[in-house]
């Protein structure tokens, strides 16, 4: 599956680099939506809620009201993921709120999977240099994702895996990590960072990957009807 993404970041449709610098803007929500119609599931990240200066709740409302969505920043408590699925987030995806300092939180996912249920919870393995990387991918853990994502297991779904080094450079990506990754576990798994050409798709999907794309579909590198066209069956 292809996932196009919606970064929210002061009310605006935005691509990062490395989730720091801004590169361009996008269309409205709206606009947005009206682009990715042929594709089955958005992902939505509110970068703002993720690295704790403020939110953009109306714009998230709007999507998960509007699309099959898969929500994710500052999911740091059952009761924002439970207000997300009311507003009709499909899952929910969560990050920093996953993990201790050195390892998981088990008690914050037992609790949030129970709330919502394990299968509508993507947890963020979000890696740089090698480590899980949280708070807007501005700390890193003691810990890499192969060395977790089993025991993360009883609590989703699925995992959304994100090559921080290439985020939002469209230089490729580390098909080496994603496979080491596939290995792992038998859970969904979503790739995203870095991901530029129809290669990268095609080798994820080899792998039983999904591929989350950004920047790639914003500039134009990847084009939106040829990658409709792969969804068909």
């Amino acid at each position: 599956m292809i996932i196009p993404c919606i970064d929210l970041m002061d009310g605006k449709v935005v691509q990062l680099v490395q989730g720091r610098d801004k590169a361009l803007e996008g269309g409205t929500p709206a606009e947005m939506l009206e682009r990715f119609a042929a594709f089955p599931e958005i992902q939505v990240i509110d970068l703002d809620a993720a690295i704790g200066r403020g939110a953009n709740d109306d714009l998230v409302e709007f999507l998960a009201g509007r699309a099959r969505c898969r929500i994710g920043g500052g999911v740091r408590t059952v009761d924002r993921a439970e207000k997300l699925i009311r507003q009709g987030a499909h899952r929910v995806i969560v990050g920093t709120a996953a993990f201790a300092y050195n390892g998981i939180d088990a008690l914050f996912l037992k609790s949030l999977a129970d709330a919502v249920g394990p299968e509508r919870v993507l947890i963020a393995l979000d890696s740089k240099d090698g480590k899980i990387v949280v708070k807007g991918w501005r700390e890193s853990l003691k810990v890499a994702a192969v060395d977790v994502i089993r025991s993360l297991e009883p609590y989703c779904g699925g995992f959304l895996c994100t090559y921080v080094d290439k985020e939002g450079m469209l230089q490729g990506t580390d098909l080496g990590w994603f496979a080491s990754l596939r290995a792992a576990t038998c859970h969904e798994i979503t790739a995203a960072g870095g991901i530029t050409t129809l290669a990268d798709i095609a080798a994820l999907r080899d792998l039983r990957i999904h591929a989350a794309l950004g920047m790639a579909i914003y500039t134009g590198r990847l084009d939106l009807v040829e990658l409709a066209a792969l969804q068909a069956p």
